[in-house]
């Protein structure tokens, strides 16, 4: 029997329709993984950096398609959650419709700028032109990329978070299998790894799209619609918390990077991609379970059941307390097998990767109240405060913190920097949250 937004949700049962989520973003969180460790392991360190520093600016690229998925998805429900299905369709069509016009333009304008970019960044020689044959390769594919992103948020809309979960392990399998056959089998080098992550992105984003044009069983189908501006630019706001904290964690990742070539090298890019992978796949599972349980929250406020909402929002605090407190272990637990995993081809990259790893790993007990705060809001439709908390969270306190704590504590300081980051934006996080308990009756 399938659960319905409309449901009285118990611990089982969120973590039962959560679940999908959570998985379908740490599938996704892997593509990026796996990349890593092909180029990392088979074609050495420098094009492994040449990935992790062009990687921030194809990443701003696609912060499209999350903006349109969280915010329409959490526009959607409401609208379903105030009984118009029919102008749910009608909303949903023309996000999708605008999201791919806007992925071949800006498809072009970033295969444009794609050189000045990786030459502004640091890189030259070899790497620039390892970046530009990576980034040109994966921009190919950027409509299917922001399509991608989308649909994972409009299946659980769609009350099929389980469909959302096979196209993501489909494409995951995929760009796992043609890493290895591309980079390890045929030694394509940082050309393979695109190829095999591009490929893995079309089958992402075009599998979904055929799914909703087609008639199916789900309580959403794409149909004829036109733009409209007001409901282009309320999406539009309320995705931007998604949107901002993607484009701030891609601005941010450009400035740590030119932070570590400063302090560290070369090494330093490439232990700080380690990290960057690892986080990728722990904080999806944040990102999940926010992206999961969003839909529901907008149900219920669209119902006015707010019975509902304050159940939901205690619920999801613990479930969120409780993986925070088991991926910190982990994360101590782990810290050395991963780093070898990557960089143990190297005594002195993997001793640094392991102590950052150490370091970093504080800030997996504090960003899951940030990131289901954030997403919480975008449910509400509030998406000031929203963006307002990953403004602040990903952009503002990361650049204060990496900027300042280097000149007094050097390397280890850059490390430190994530950590005070999410502290700061966890005490902003928790004063939202009790400001507008009374104005949504959560």
């Amino acid at each position: 029997m399938n659960i319905q937004l409309s449901d009285h949700f118990s611990y089982r049962k969120l973590l039962k329709f959560t679940l999908p989520s959570i998985v379908m973003m740490v599938f996704t969180s892997i593509y990026g993984v796996v990349d890593g460790f092909f180029v990392s392991n088979y074609a050495g360190k420098t094009q492994f950096a040449a990935v992790n520093l062009i990687m921030p600016f194809l990443m701003i690229l696609g912060t499209i398609g999350f903006m349109f998925g969280t915010g329409g998805s959490a526009l959607v429900s409401k609208t379903m959650g105030e009984g118009r299905k029919e102008r749910a369709q009608q909303i949903f069509s023309q996000l999708i419709w605008t999201s791919m016009l806007l992925g071949v333009l800006l498809s072009v304008v970033g295969i444009l700028c794609l050189r000045p970019v990786a030459a502004a960044l640091g890189a030259k020689g070899q790497m620039l032109e390892d970046c530009v044959l990576y980034g040109r390769i994966i921009l190919a594919a950027l409509t299917a990329f922001m399509l991608q992103n989308e649909f994972q948020s409009f299946f659980v809309a769609a009350e099929r978070p389980q469909l959302g979960l096979m196209v993501t392990v489909v494409a995951g399998v995929a760009n796992m299998a043609l890493d290895a056959l591309f980079v390890a089998g045929f030694r394509w080098g940082i050309a393979g790894a695109a190829l095999a992550t591009a490929a893995s992105q079309v089958l992402g984003g075009v599998i979904p799209l055929v799914y909703f044009l087609r008639p199916n069983t789900s309580v959403l189908r794409l149909v004829k619609s036109r733009p409209e501006g007001k409901i282009l630019l309320r999406a539009c706001a309320n995705g931007s918390s998604e949107m901002m904290s993607n484009l701030s964690m891609s601005l941010v990742s450009m400035l740590y990077n030119t932070q570590l070539m400063k302090f560290a090298g070369e090494n330093g890019v490439a232990a700080y991609g380690v990290l960057m992978y690892v986080n990728f796949v722990f904080l999806a599972i944040f990102i999940g379970i926010g992206i999961g349980s969003a839909p529901i929250v907008s149900y219920h406020y669209g119902a006015e059941n707010h019975a509902e909402m304050k159940s939901l929002r205690k619920k999801s605090t613990v479930v969120i307390l409780l993986f925070s407190a088991v991926m910190f272990g982990l994360a101590q637990l782990l810290a050395v097998p991963l780093s070898r995993i990557f960089v143990g081809y190297d005594a002195e990259l993997t001793a640094l990767t392991c102590r950052a790893f150490r370091i970093c790993s504080f800030l997996f007990l504090l960003a899951g109240i940030n990131i289901y705060g954030s997403a919480f809001f975008t449910a509400l439709n509030n998406g000031l405060i929203s963006a307002l908390i990953s403004f602040l969270r990903t952009l503002v306190f990361q650049v204060a913190a990496v900027l300042i704590f280097p000149i007094f504590l050097k390397l280890d300081g850059v490390w430190l920097s994530a950590v005070a980051a999410e502290l700061l934006s966890a005490l902003v996080t928790i004063a939202f949250l009790a400001a507008k308990k009374k104005r949504y009756h959560y």
